[in-house]
């Protein structure tokens, strides 16, 4: 390869590398951090909306969320102890598709599942 073709074409190289480079997100324009075409005010805006619920949004979710869920948890008991009272687990019917057993499980008496509560869960074995 003669030296003049060896000089084209690594001056050829230098430029599309120096093209293809990626700023650092610390050479972004200004305090908005957005440069050229994207430096719009509804580009700050949207970043601006964005960081104001980042910091101020988290922390009173949880606790509405928190105080939600114990309400629910409250009420779906209150009425669970409401509902036995009015008709006790023995009373209710065993359908054919509940509690179907092919074989004992191998633990406790071989009737319960491995998630069985014994609030929640009842199984009528004589029928």
């Amino acid at each position: 390869m003669s030296a003049s073709r060896m000089l084209l074409r690594n001056a050829r190289v230098v430029p599309r590398r120096a093209a293809l480079r990626r700023p650092y997100s610390s050479e972004a324009g200004g305090q908005s951090g957005f440069s050229g075409a994207q430096d719009n005010a509804f580009n700050r805006e949207r970043k601006a909306v964005k960081d104001h619920a980042a910091a101020t949004s988290v922390v009173p979710s949880l606790i509405l969320g928190g105080a939600n869920a114990w309400r629910l948890w409250t009420e779906h008991w209150e009425h669970w102890e409401h509902e036995l009272h009015e008709h006790p687990m023995e009373e209710r019917p065993q359908f054919q598709y509940q509690n179907i057993r092919t074989k004992n499980y191998p633990w406790g008496d071989g009737d319960k599942t491995a998630f069985w509560n014994d609030k929640v869960n009842y199984h009528k074995k004589d029928e």
